[in-house]
């Protein structure tokens, strides 16, 4: 059986920074107390997420600088269903040259060898190392950067959906 890695991580993907107005699914933004701060976040997005993480197949990983505290705290709080997802650490890679997303991503890839990859990061953007790794693996990856004042669009979230049943069947 085929099988796709979905890395998502947190700050301005599924809770953005400083959202105002309504979310890029029409709604307005719901907020929730996680614990150690309060975060906005869509409930459609939530929903596509959740959907996505039962398809057989899929395995979710939380590439976070929450690590540990998106299971505990965030999912509970916003109704996501990722509180058994595995989560990579930086375990000192954040220090010296290199992401440590990066690095720990490949790390579990090499572990897991993963059919097909998705990566959901704001920060991709502006990580060219991640990027020229990423065009190396051509079409077994899809990376997202959304945009971290509106998480996740819709259409993001689409191009998320088609890879992942692309990849599996």
């Amino acid at each position: 059986m085929r099988n796709v890695t979905l890395y998502l991580d947190v700050d301005g993907v599924v809770c953005p920074f400083g959202a105002t107005g309504n979310t890029p699914w029409g709604s307005g933004w719901r907020l929730a107390n996680a614990g150690v701060l309060e975060v906005a976040y869509a409930g459609h997005l939530v929903d596509g997420l959740n959907q996505i993480s039962r398809v057989p197949g899929v395995r979710f990983v939380w590439l976070t600088s929450w690590e540990e505290m998106a299971a505990e705290y965030l999912c509970p709080a916003i109704g996501l269903a990722g509180r058994h997802w595995p989560c990579l650490t930086a375990e000192g890679g954040g220090t010296g040259e290199g992401w440590w997303k990066l690095a720990a991503l490949q790390e579990d890839l090499a572990a897991n060898t993963p059919d097909g990859i998705v990566w959901i990061d704001d920060q991709l953007r502006y990580e060219q190392e991640a990027l020229a790794w990423a065009g190396f693996l051509g079409p077994r990856i899809l990376i997202v950067a959304p945009d971290p004042r509106r998480g996740i669009s819709p259409a993001e979230l689409d191009a998320v959906s088609g890879f992942v049943m692309n990849q599996l069947f």
